[in-house]
């Protein structure tokens, strides 16, 4: 096969799969989303919420939000030569290696569902970047580190909170792809959506009847959700978030709105705006395409294969030991 003919065959291939996956000007027109038995689009499944699509723009694109369908069959080339130095750096046995090698597992990228995308950055808008955060955010980021630094070994209440298995923190709202476990299903029933993530373990169950938030002293991990349907988009508002939640170092006061949107049989896409006066400038949204996953769902048996914990805090205690043992003998050998 020539070099032309090859690089002509990847343009055509991205072509077509822009028209599928990502032209919402076209397929958003014709395809017919289905519905529930109560009449509800229905965005049941399993789906892979991983992106090839980094969240914040890189610098060197600046203002450019999506790429040409040739851009988009060159770094298809890119990738199908095997993707020289980075390859080369996760290999078993290198540095970024040493936490897992997750194809052992069956759990790097080239097992999941990737949706295309033509898009330069998750978050939308001609920055492409999260705004700055405010000098509160900052403070509270300062003390929060200076807290760590001093308390993070004292015991199990003081480790984060994923490390706790209480939650990750691209479960959501919003949802932000972990990067392995990037899995969950959405499962529907008269007046409710549920979404069950497959990192750690949690659902949410979101009323679709628009009713009230709880009063604004009830505070939860995930906040407080409630949704309607627009035409055959979801819209989910979040609120009531405690302040331990701290997405990407957010407040109590984050508000978050989302939107799921059937686009297609193998695609849903999911769209959030934060916002948080005690944290960024501005409000920021960001897109991501979903695909559809064959399944199942595993379990992630979170708390059960929790050894780091125990570790951790029994190394903390033996060197604390140690220690103390060091202070004592240290007066008789004067």
């Amino acid at each position: 096969m020539s070099h032309r003919y090859f690089i002509s065959i990847c343009v055509l291939t991205i072509s077509i799969v822009l028209l599928v996956s990502v032209g919402a000007m076209g397929q958003a027109k014709t395809y017919a989303v289905p519905k529930t038995p109560d009449g509800a689009p229905d965005l049941q499944g399993i789906w892979s919420t991983l992106s090839s699509v980094p969240l914040e723009r890189p610098a060197n694109l600046g203002a450019k939000e999506f790429y040409t369908p040739e851009e988009l069959a060159a770094q298809a080339k890119r990738q199908a030569g095997g993707g020289g130095a980075r390859a080369a750096a996760t290999q078993p046995g290198t540095v970024a290696d040493v936490h897992y090698d997750l194809s052992q597992f069956g759990l790097d990228r080239g097992h999941s569902t990737v949706a295309s995308s033509n898009r330069t950055s998750q978050v939308t808008g001609p920055e492409g970047k999260i705004p700055p955060t405010l000098p509160e955010a900052q403070k509270r980021a300062q003390e929060r580190a200076a807290f760590n630094r001093d308390h993070q070994w004292d015991g199990a209440e003081t480790r984060p909170l994923a490390e706790r298995c209480i939650l990750w923190g691209g479960e959501g709202p919003p949802i932000i792809a972990p990067g392995y476990n990037s899995n969950l299903q959405i499962v529907q029933g008269p007046g409710y959506v549920a979404i069950m993530q497959e990192m750690i373990h949690d659902v949410r169950v979101i009323p679709t009847n628009n009713r009230p938030h709880l009063p604004t002293n009830v505070k939860q991990w995930f906040g407080d959700s409630t949704g309607h349907w627009e035409g055959n988009t979801l819209v989910v508002d979040t609120t009531n978030f405690t302040e331990k939640t701290a997405f990407r170092n957010s407040s109590d006061k984050l508000h978050v709105i989302e939107r799921f949107t059937r686009t297609g049989e193998e695609t849903i896409k999911y769209e959030f705006t934060v916002e948080d006066p005690s944290t960024w400038a501005k409000p920021w949204s960001a897109e991501i395409n979903w695909a559809k996953e064959t399944g199942p769902i595993f379990e992630y048996a979170c708390q059960e294969g929790n050894y780091g914990m125990a570790n951790n805090l029994s190394g903390a205690r033996a060197t604390e030991k140690k220690t103390a043992e060091a202070a004592a003998k240290k007066p008789s050998q004067q």
